[in-house]
């Protein structure tokens, strides 16, 4: 699937989006994410690939890829959604976020960079023959983020599903609860990205609110979705001991058994002047969530880490094990630990 980029700015008439309505003086608002956008005729929204045409919400990425890859469904991260499987990787420009530390900036913030759309038109019946030919047991929506491309991860969800492929978001958790209950009827999995937990933080650095985030989060884990988060840990940032563990205590009122994955920083895109995040601090953040009664807490981009794999909390025998993206244990029986029978969370 992998082809030269379109890289012109308007190179097709927008398709219609869904989750909007109208308002007075043709302004819309827009219900898929938290921002709830009030967009003026020939406006776009926050995210800059919706935009109000003549009173009507359209959308300007529709099945336009920018990425089509294979990858380890331990790459997302997910280590509790059918590990050892591989997965199709899609995703157009664009993104409702403005991370400064984004790591898929290139693609993420492409329209606010050069205010044009590439992608390669791609019907969701060739994605979905692409993932069966691949041997892939799901379909990620990542890269970017999901939430702005929902017309396409819906038309390919739903066509997935009826070929027997799962689903998963790797989202900044920002839709709204009427996004969450309408992907619920093709999404399987999110692993979702909880940058910290501070809201004046999240304005300054991200653009966005905590409280959208945590709402997108539980909205979720409301709808069945299986549910992993993950905390990108920036020296300096959130790396402090208050925060992660503010972190870990939310997630464990939500379930104990939500996967924690504390992940290290690289700097990139517009904080490149810093250094890695130390393991020191992983570490520490590994054994807060683990104080705070998180059942799962993972250490990410260390391969080799031991935080890297499962283990049973019955009988404490490692039921996977994992180096970076492969796996080099599976103790599973039908989602139970092989040793002493314990079901393990999460979906097998």
């Amino acid at each position: 699937m992998a082809r030269a980029p379109n890289t012109s700015k308007r190179n097709s008439e927008p398709d219609p989006a869904v989750l909007w309505h109208k308002e007075p003086g043709g302004r819309v608002l827009c219900d898929l994410c938290a921002h709830r956008c009030r967009i003026l005729p020939g406006r776009a929204g926050v995210c800059q690939v919706r935009v109000n045409q003549d009173g009507e919400l359209k959308t300007l990425v529709l099945n336009r890829l920018i990425a089509a890859h294979l990858d380890p469904i331990e790459k997302k991260p997910f280590f509790h959604f059918y590990p050892g499987s591989f997965s199709l990787s899609i995703a157009t420009v664009g993104c409702n976020f403005r991370c400064a530390f984004c790591q898929n900036w290139q693609i993420s913030q492409h329209v606010r960079e050069h205010g044009s759309f590439p992608g390669d038109v791609t019907a969701p019946e060739e994605v979905v023959a692409t993932a069966v030919k691949g041997d892939c047991s799901s379909i990620s929506y990542t890269y970017t983020e999901p939430t702005i491309f929902f017309e396409t991860c819906e038309s390919v969800g739903l066509l997935a599903r009826e070929r027997g492929l799962k689903n998963n978001f790797v989202t900044n958790g920002y839709l709204t609860p009427e996004a969450a209950k309408r992907a619920a009827a093709f999404l399987d999995a999110a692993n979702v990205d909880l940058k910290g937990f501070d809201d004046a933080r999240y304005r300054k650095v991200c653009g966005a609110t905590l409280k959208g985030v945590l709402e997108g989060l539980e909205a979720l884990l409301a709808n069945g979705v299986w549910v992993e988060v993950t905390t990108l840990v920036v020296p300096g940032l959130n790396d402090s001991e208050a925060e992660l563990r503010a972190i870990a205590r939310h997630l464990k009122g939500l379930s104990p058994d939500i996967p924690w994955h504390v992940s290290r920083f690289h700097p990139d895109y517009k904080m490149t002047g810093g250094k890695a995040t130390p393991l020191a601090t992983l570490r520490m953040a590994h054994g807060l969530g683990k104080e705070e009664g998180l059942t799962f807490v993972y250490t990410g981009n260390v391969p080799g880490d031991d935080s890297e794999n499962t283990y049973c909390p019955n009988c404490a025998k490692m039921v996977v094990g994992r180096v970076g993206f492969r796996l080099t244990a599976l103790n599973l029986r039908d989602g139970r630990c092989a040793a002493c029978g314990a079901r393990i969370a999460g979906r097998f």
